[in-house]
């Protein structure tokens, strides 16, 4: 069985990168500058170990509690990305236990990750949640607060802002989803020049839409279903 999902992993993963490599191409950039998170929640540590096999090496957990005991008994260099919805009395947890939290969604929690920071004596890496739509149940900035927000967030000097990270909402044709990543980009372009905001990353594009982001400029896709298969 562990043979059958390993060969089946890599044949999804060798098609993905295929379909990346070709997405890339269309605006003449290259492959190996957008990074492929493999979105592990709900995903045992075992299929982890076996992902990292195929040269995997960037890894996203929604959930702190069930992302700590991954971390903590997962050997290796790996490197781990936060991006479900982090409360405020987590904020000193997570910075233990990984090195990019992609959702940031309000200047309090930007000053209390800073805050844990500066405990810790070094800085977090972040980045700020974008909110497109009108779904209640998404978090982030709606874009015309982000240029406020990061005037605020740029005094944090234990905070390093390494560029945007948005879910679009979920629509039945993902081409609907150009515009968001195409403003993504700009606002990113606008925010150049902000003390602590480095334009590193764009964290956009997920298995149903991550093509279209990645012609629009993303540097990081967020592959989950596409690589994993469907969730229990």
């Amino acid at each position: 069985m562990e043979d059958h999902y390993h060969s089946d992993m890599k044949a999804r993963y060798d098609d993905l990168c295929a379909r990346m490599e070709k997405a890339a191409a269309k605006r003449g950039r290259r492959f190996q500058d957008i990074r492929f998170v493999a979105v592990s929640k709900k995903v045992h540590a075992q299929r982890i170990i076996e992902a990292a096999g195929l040269g995997i090496t960037d890894f996203g957990e929604n959930y702190f509690q069930e992302a700590r005991e991954k971390i903590t008994t997962l050997e290796g260099k790996l490197t781990w990305h936060f991006i479900g919805h982090l409360q405020k009395n987590k904020a000193h947890q997570v910075l233990e236990l990984f090195n990019l939290i992609q959702s940031v969604d309000s200047v309090d929690l930007a000053e209390r990750l800073a805050k844990r920071a500066q405990e810790r004596g070094k800085a977090a890496e972040v980045l700020l949640q974008v909110h497109y739509g009108d779904e209640a149940t998404k978090h982030g900035f709606l874009t015309d607060e982000v240029m406020p927000s990061m005037e605020r967030i740029s005094c944090l000097t234990h905070l390093k802002v390494k560029g945007l990270m948005t879910i679009p909402p979920f629509l039945e044709d993902p081409e609907e989803n150009r515009r968001y990543f195409r403003d993504m980009a700009l606002l990113s372009e606008k925010l150049r020049g902000f003390p602590g905001y480095e334009a590193v990353h764009l964290s956009m594009g997920m298995t149903d839409d991550f093509e279209i982001a990645i012609e629009e400029g993303s540097t990081m896709v967020r592959i989950g279903r596409a690589l994993f298969g469907e969730r229990i």
